[in-house]
């Protein structure tokens, strides 16, 4: 069926459903906003009195504060209202740190404290059990991950849907939150290419693809023969190549795939003149063309003049490549100055690749077979080119319920009705009845159902979950994609939401391969791997920075979660551990010995080490800085916002960022000294400076360094006999004084000091995971069940998979 012909189908059916789902929600959770009442006569009698004796001298008058100040003369006990609600909560948070009143200024009675802090926290508290009717969460929609992983699972095909999908806005730090994920007719579109997409690969309607398997040898590549520089060397046994320049990777153009699918590869090498120390390569897979995203296959090692056989399966579309490129060896300039012959550097020798695929077991394969079972097939009048086929039948009516049930019930996840079955199994029915063949009847009820409003989101009613919305919310927490069929059954039978049996779902779901997309998505939003390549260092300031480097960085953080989750860890680790994960080229980057190779495995840290814990990780520190220079102010928000779960307010409007200086004329804490001379700014930036100055001693890729760099004034300086294209700048001074009076010298010190409250600490990840799991961030009437929370993973020695587990076991997680 085309998209015209759908698209006149689809409104007419799915408008309607789109509409309960997306709009009356909405307007019923108007409507209860209505009956949030304020207390107009105790905040007059005992709040506003509070407010006027201890904080009117200085937030009741434009005259005697700076624009864009809070004016409590300003605040109304309506906390219905979002923005006023959010003022109380500044308010609260302000009191609770002891930031306000400020240290100049008489601090009141605690008693008066206690009364003031206790309304507003009690009132905030009161908003949710009003809006019960609605739910703590909104309608979620899957995010593009969710949706690609969803659909895999669901057909059984490895695709790559998300790049079809428009990128996924993010709210409260994630990109799976509810208040983010909007539906529009351009998305839906969007969907009825990719249901297209899915379904023309799910299902065969080719012959089985033929079996290329051959031996190539890289000596026969183009790349090669047409060279004109010498970098490669041509040995009777194998082909050295030289240079570890991007240029001078070799694409094995020869292996050409005409057919999708996963391909096993084998290469055969070693390390030529490397004085027996082994050699590290790469490999990348993908289309290989200017602007096209290709990925990452991984680095590996192979000994000295000793052959080593390297071997991988992989997902291949057609016509994709691998390239083949050397690690830490020379570059071009300098292999070419002396001539291949001549050159006695180490090179990569790679002998032969062997490449065999596409490997099927079966055919059709198990795509095909989860939508239509061992259904014949003919060939096909669509295509009518004597190698297609399609799927045919002797009894459609049946087989077409038979389908058309398995696969709603699949895609909803959850059982179905007939009611729920009956329109898309009557969508067939009438294109059969326009003449359409079997198969492509069934393609629009297949297409039908993946751009249902039940598939493409997560359907929860208000008050205690489900059991299978529990499923769905607990898969989709910890993999990323929909429940598989034991949970499914579980839920089923009306067990999921036993304590033990949900205890035990999560135990497995974790110990499944599944759970490193937890790993990935989650570390990849709340530590923000997810940018680490939103720029890029400047090769004047950081010449050493290289691909591997930053591949390393980012394994050492998400094996570093695992590590904790895995054999549940304290959260302190977080801050503060003695061991890390390295691989020699991360060992290298921090400075420690003893650590060869290209696999990141664990490693304990020496004692005088300034490393342990993800504040002093290479990926945190570089996306926490831009390609040039480091910010005091950018680090140490987000040190407030991710780890400790005090993010800062917004700066006042008007007041221009702080851009530090690469050339070195003044430092960045000179800057900010004048920056704090801003009274709007002077009360915030006593919080983030601290942390932010803490790491100065880490410079834009995550190095230790005790001077900063300049492209101007310094002192020249020389590695390794090779001049460097930047100075020394002016020395580091990560010294500074928290809010409450205490100091630190380093990182070290400001690490032990964070340690000191271990319940922030829990608490903030709590919070970051909790928003996470259930698409929303807690509100104020969550605070005694995070409270809890915190309470019991405290009692279980802080352990990240205890964390976990009380989370999924929370009033929280089990309720909309």
């Amino acid at each position: 069926m085309n998209r015209i012909t759908f698209e006149r189908w689809f409104p007419s059916a799915l408008k309607a459903l789109f509409f309960s789902v997306l709009v009356l929600p909405m307007v019923s959770l108007k409507a209860q906003d209505k009956s949030h009442q304020p207390d107009h006569a105790l905040f007059e009698a005992k709040i506003r009195p509070l407010l006027v004796s201890h904080c009117s001298s200085c937030h009741a008058s434009e005259a005697k504060q700076p624009k864009g100040k809070l004016r409590v003369d300003k605040l109304l006990p309506e906390f219905a209202d979002v923005a006023n609600r959010e003022r109380w909560q500044e308010v609260l948070k302000r009191i609770k740190a002891r930031e306000m009143p400020p240290k100049s200024e008489p601090r009141p009675p605690d008693k008066d404290i206690l009364v003031l802090t206790d309304w507003i926290a009690g009132r905030l508290e009161s908003i949710p059990a009003k809006n019960a009717g609605q739910g703590r969460v909104a309608l979620r929609r899957l995010n593009r991950i969710e949706y690609e992983n969803t659909v895999r699972d669901l057909l059984g095909v490895d695709i790559d849907l998300r790049e079809m999908l428009p990128p996924d806005s993010s709210a409260n730090g994630f990109d799976n939150n509810a208040e983010a994920l909007h539906a529009s007719s351009f998305l839906i579109d969007r969907y009825l290419e990719a249901a297209d997409t899915a379904l023309g690969v799910a299902i065969a309607n080719l012959p089985q693809p033929p079996v290329f398997k051959k031996r190539l040898l890289l000596k026969d590549e183009r790349a090669v023969k047409v060279s004109t520089e010498s970098v490669y060397l041509q040995r009777e046994d194998a082909l050295v190549m030289y240079s570890s320049s991007h240029w001078n990777a070799i694409t094995v153009g020869q292996f050409y795939p005409q057919d999708r699918g996963k391909y096993r590869i084998r290469i055969s090498a070693f390390g030529h003149q490397s004085a027996d120390k082994p050699v590290t390569f790469r490999v990348d897979a993908g289309p290989m063309l200017m602007g096209t995203k290709n990925h990452l296959v991984g680095y590996f090692d192979v000994p000295a003049d000793k052959p080593k056989v390297i071997e991988f399966v992989d997902h291949f579309e057609a016509r994709n490549h691998i390239r083949i490129a050397p690690h830490g060896l020379a570059n071009a300039q300098t292999v070419v100055k002396l001539g291949a012959e001549k050159y006695d550097g180490a090179g990569l020798a790679v002998q032969w690749v062997d490449v065999e695929g596409p490997l099927h077991d079966v055919w059709p394969p198990e795509s095909h077979r989860r939508i239509f079972g061992d259904l014949p097939q003919a060939s096909s009048p669509v295509y009518n080119d004597g190698r297609r086929v399609e799927v045919v039948s002797k009894n459609p009516e049946a087989d077409v319920e038979r389908i058309m049930r398995d696969f709603v019930r699949r895609a909803f996840r959850r059982q179905v009705s007939d009611d729920e079955v009956r329109p898309f199994i009557n969508l067939v029915n009438k294109k059969l009845a326009e003449k359409y063949s079997f198969e492509q009847a069934v393609r629009v009820g297949l297409k039908s159902v993946l751009v249902s409003p039940d598939f493409l989101f997560l359907r929860e009613k208000p008050g205690k979950l489900g059991e299978f919305a529990l499923a769905n919310r607990l898969s989709y927490f910890l993999w990323s994609t929909m429940p598989d069929d034991e949970l499914l059954a579980l839920a089923g039978q009306q067990k999921l939401n036993q304590p033990d049996v949900l205890r035990g779902q999560v135990e497995r779901l974790l110990k499944h391969p599944k759970a490193a997309a937890f790993t990935e998505n989650f570390v990849g939003q709340w530590l923000g791997l997810r940018d680490i390549d939103f720029t890029a260092p400047d090769f004047r300031l950081y010449p050493e920075f290289d691909e591997m480097l930053k591949t390393s960085m980012v394994g050492e953080t998400q094996l570093f979660f695992k590590e904790l989750l895995n054999n549940d860890l304290s959260l302190t680790n977080f801050v503060a551990s003695d061991f890390t994960f390295l691989n020699e080229r991360l060992a290298k980057h921090y400075g420690i010995p003893g650590v060869e190779g290209p696999q990141l495995r664990k490693v304990m840290l020496p004692a005088d080490s300034h490393r342990g814990g993800v504040l002093t990780m290479g990926s945190v520190l570089k996306v926490t800085a831009n390609g040039t220079s480091t910010s005091p102010v950018v680090r140490g928000a987000w040190v407030l916002d991710r780890i400790l779960g005090t993010p800062p307010s917004p700066p006042p409007p008007g007041i221009g960022a702080v851009e530090p200086d690469i050339r070195g004329a003044t430092t960045i804490r000179e800057q900010l000294a004048k920056h704090r001379q801003i009274a709007t700014c002077a009360s915030c930036h006593t919080k983030i400076d601290p942390p932010g100055f803490a790491l100065e001693s880490f410079d834009v890729i995550g190095g230790w360094r005790e001077n900063y760099r300049s492209v101007g004034n310094g002192k020249p300086v020389t590695i390794g006999g090779r001049r460097m294209p930047y100075a020394e700048g002016p020395k580091i001074d990560p010294a500074d004084e928290l809010p409450d009076g205490r100091k630190f010298r380093n990182i070290d010190e400001f690490k032990q000091l964070l340690l000191k409250d271990k319940d922030q600490l829990d608490r903030s990840l709590a919070i970051q995971l909790l928003t996470y799991a259930t698409g929303a961030a807690p509100a104020a009437g969550d605070k005694s069940e995070v409270e809890l929370i915190v309470k019991k993973v405290r009692e279980k020695n802080d352990g990240l998979r205890s964390l976990v587990h009380e989370i999924v076991q929370s009033k929280a997680f089990q309720t909309k």
